[in-house]
């Protein structure tokens, strides 16, 4: 889901970080899960109700999690909620550990992207009607019961969708009301209307740098607060 059409490129810079702190201090060896896999990336926010933060990329080597890259982040325009207590349309990006199914985008795949990929075509939507039997789904074409003001044309947002991963929330078994469409995507001119965002050199190194054999995660929460990512 996105806060509007428009996609400004940002000026943020994406540092990369090849080095960090001690293994036991760092914030993947303090969450309650990361998966079971050995790349992870983090989203924290420093309290439910903010809209910026810091998306961070993790590996696993020799059982020590290291940092690998980080950016800034951009969250729903009203904060952060519990993901399991999240109900659709009210901008807000679910907290959580989640798998991440696939990429897609409006343009080709970076070079050295080993996700599974979709390149999204002018029959391109995400399903969000909660009536259809396609919800919180890719479809193409769009399915007559799935109502296109529903539902998002994914070929509309070209600077947002220019790359992108599937957040796995709400996505094996669907609970209808609770949310669809929750993506990384690149940044737009604000906020999102759910979804965590980040610069496009950002959005373009994670897509490199993600590996479906070391069955990446994303934890999102907030530094504080009761959506405390060290709970997930």
């Amino acid at each position: 889901m996105r806060l509007g059409a428009a996609a400004l490129a940002s000026a943020s810079l994406l540092v990369l970080a090849p080095s960090g702190p001690p293994p036991a201090t760092v914030l993947p060896a303090r969450l309650a899960d990361t998966g079971g896999g050995s790349q992870l990336i983090t989203a924290e926010a420093p309290r439910p109700d903010a809209t910026s933060g810091t998306l961070t990329w993790w590996d696993l080597r020799g059982g020590r999690w290291v940092r690998s890259g980080s950016a800034p982040a951009r969250f729903g325009a009203r904060g952060l909620v519990e993901g399991g207590a999240r109900l659709q349309g009210t901008n807000t990006t679910p907290t959580g550990l989640y798998e991440l199914p696939y990429a897609f985008g409006t343009r080709a795949a970076p070079r050295g992207t080993s996700m599974p990929y979709r390149r999204v075509t002018k029959d391109s939507w995400w399903c969000q009607d909660n009536a259809s039997r396609s919800y919180n789904r890719w479809t193409e074409p769009r399915p007559a019961d799935c109502r296109a003001k529903e539902s998002e044309h994914l070929i509309t947002y070209t600077g947002q969708y220019a790359h992108a991963l599937v957040i796995g929330f709400n996505y094996e078994r669907p609970v209808r009301g609770r949310g669809a469409g929750i993506f990384l995507h690149v940044n737009g001119k604000g906020p999102t209307a759910g979804c965590i965002s980040v610069p496009k050199e950002a959005m373009r190194h994670l897509l490199t740098w993600a590996n479906p054999a070391r069955a990446p995660h994303i934890a999102i929460g907030t530094t504080t607060g009761t959506t405390t990512i060290t709970r997930y």
